[in-house]
This record gives C-alpha cells, sequence and structure tokens, in this order.
C-alpha cells in the first residue's frame, strides 16, 4: 500500500499529507479550492523548512518529501487508483457524509476509506457506502507531523484485516496507534473537550482571567498549554462542534458548550486561524513563534 489520498489542504489535511508523502507514500492531495491547496502545500514547505533548520530532515529529505505530493482539485481524479483515502475535510456531519458517497462512488471495491474526524460516529458514517467493513477513523493529533498518537475508530462493521492494516500503516509512519471503539467523541475528546469547556466556563464565570487559567494548568498540571491556548490552537469553532456532537449523542449537560464559547465562535473568533481567540495571533512574527513550538 503505497498510494493515498487526502481529502483537505486545511491544517489537519496537510499534516496528514505531510507525514504520509516524508515516509515515502505517493500522495494525491485534493481540495476543491485552489487556493486552499496552495496554501497547504505552502504550509508543508514551511514546516519542512522548520524541520530542517533543526536538522531533523535532510534537504534531500525535503525535496523527497514534496515531490511525493500531487495536488488535485477534482475528487473523482484524485482518488484514482490510490489504496487507502484519508479524508480531512471540516468537522461538518454532513459534509462528511456527501464525500463519503462520493468516494465510495469513485474509489476501486478495495479501497479503504478513513476518516480524520475528531468526534463524528464512523458507523454513520460507514453507513452511507457500500463498503462498511473499509471504513475506519483515524484521527490524527496536531501538529500530524510532529505528535505521536493516531486514534483508530473501529465502526460498527469496520474488518479485523482493515484494523490490522492501517494500525501498521501508522507504525510505519512513526506514530503510535490506539484502537478504540466507535462512541461519541471516541476517547481523546470525550476527555479532552470537557476539560476545555470547564476552563472557558471558569472564564465565563469570572473564576479567573485567561493567564491565570492557563498557567495553573501549565504550572500546576504540566501541561505544555494551557487549556485556553489550546482551544485557539484547535480552532473555537472545531471545539464547538465537537462539544455539540457529546452533547447530542449521550444527551448529558456536561458536555454542553459554554454560552462565552458558542459566543466567540458566532462573532468569528475561532482562535489561531482567525488571529483572534482567548489570546491575540494578529501579530504574525507572534503567530509564527507560536507555530515554532510545535514543529
Amino acid at each position: 500500500m503505497k498510494n493515498v489520498a487526502v481529502i483537505g489542504a486545511g491544517t489537519m489535511g496537510n499534516g496528514i499529507a505531510h507525514t504520509f508523502a516524508q515516509f515515502g507514500y505517493a500522495v494525491h492531495l485534493i481540495d476543491i479550492s485552489q487556493e486552499a491547496l496552495d496554501m497547504g502545500l505552502l504550509a508543508i514547505v514551511k514546516n519542512l523548512d522548520r524541520m530542517r533548520a533543526k536538522d531533523r530532515i535532510t534537504q534531500t529529505q525535503k525535496d523527497e518529501t514534496l515531490a511525493n505530493i500531487t495536488p488535485f482539485t477534482n475528487i473523482k481524479t484524485g482518488v484514482q487508483n490510490v489504496d487507502l483515502v484519508v479524508e480531512a475535510a471540516t468537522e461538518n456531519s454532513d459534509l462528511k457524509l456527501r464525500i463519503f458517497k462520493e468516494l465510495d462512488a469513485y474509489c476501486a471495491k478495495e479501497t479503504i476509506l478513513a476518516s480524520n474526524t475528531s468526534s463524528i460516529s464512523i458507523t454513520k458514517i460507514a453507513s452511507v457506502t457500500n463498503r462498511p467493513d473499509k471504513v475506519i477513523g483515524m484521527h490524527f493529533m496536531n501538529p500530524v507531523p510532529v505528535m505521536k498518537l493516531v486514534e483508530i475508530i473501529r465502526g460498527y462493521s469496520t474488518s479485523d484485516a482493515v484494523t490490522e492494516l492501517i494500525m501498521d500503516i501508522s507504525k510505519k509512519l512513526n506514530k503510535v496507534p490506539v484502537e478504540v471503539n466507535d462512541y461519541p467523541g471516541f476517547i481523546a475528546n470525550r476527555i479532552l473537550m470537557p476539560m476545555l469547556n470547564e476552563a472557558i466556563y471558569a472564564l465565563y464565570e469570572g473564576v479567573a482571567g485567561v493567564y491565570e487559567i492557563d498557567t495553573v494548568m501549565k504550572l500546576g498540571m504540566a501541561h505544555p498549554m494551557g487549556p485556553l491556548q489550546l482551544a485557539d490552537f484547535i480552532g473555537l469553532d472545531v471545539c464547538l462542534s465537537i462539544l455539540n456532537v457529546l452533547y447530542d449523542g449521550f444527551g448529558n449537560s456536561k458536555y454542553a458548550p459554554c454560552p462565552l464559547l458558542v459566543n466567540m465562535v458566532n462573532a468569528g473568533k475561532t482562535g489561531v486561524k482567525s488571529a483572534e481567540g482567548f489570546y491575540d495571533y494578529s501579530n504574525s512574527v507572534k503567530a509564527d513563534k507560536i507555530a515554532k513550538q510545535f514543529v
């Protein structure tokens, strides 16, 4: 299995494409927007340059990684002759279901279809295809080239053979795959998102300020990043979407998104990607310094 298609050239998509390409896979990076593709490829170049500057890769490895990536704006063309598709589109259920219907129609019958979803049911996604045994969750962590964990989510019908194959591929990417079952939020976000939400509630209720909340968690709990800064880095809109999935899936009020989070997302303040969230990222030097902490 050496040919992979990645759907979506955003933060997660370009990171996944970067990682597969760095380990010798031929990658088709697909996005309907040429601008998004250009920005995704530029992000890959910048991340490779940072790795090169830190002597983590050689110039030859950088060049080979970039040569392994081919961009496409047409999904039907882009998924031809690939063994695995990893969908990394926006965390929106309707969008993902539509994409998987297309993938099922366009891909060869033996092609495995994976989703990088951080919370949406793999069983639900698989239900719109004629290959539910070949649909699986492959949830990478951000930033993908650096973070070791990959949550491997088995849908209700995902086969043992496909699960074992995706676990093995993850190891070949120098990742640590962890198999989990298909319930809202899986493991990572079922535990992480309530913590972030509680930090936002603490701010909303005036218990402490942004700096104070993040400092307590960094210095008191040895977290590398405070929960509010982490929420900015993930994207407040993504956090809201995942909390809504948890709330709808379990019907438990402990997952209800904080009103402050809802208001910030409605106002377009989504964190690093909008240059403003709980912190101000409008200064490009500051934003670049934040990025360099991770790559």
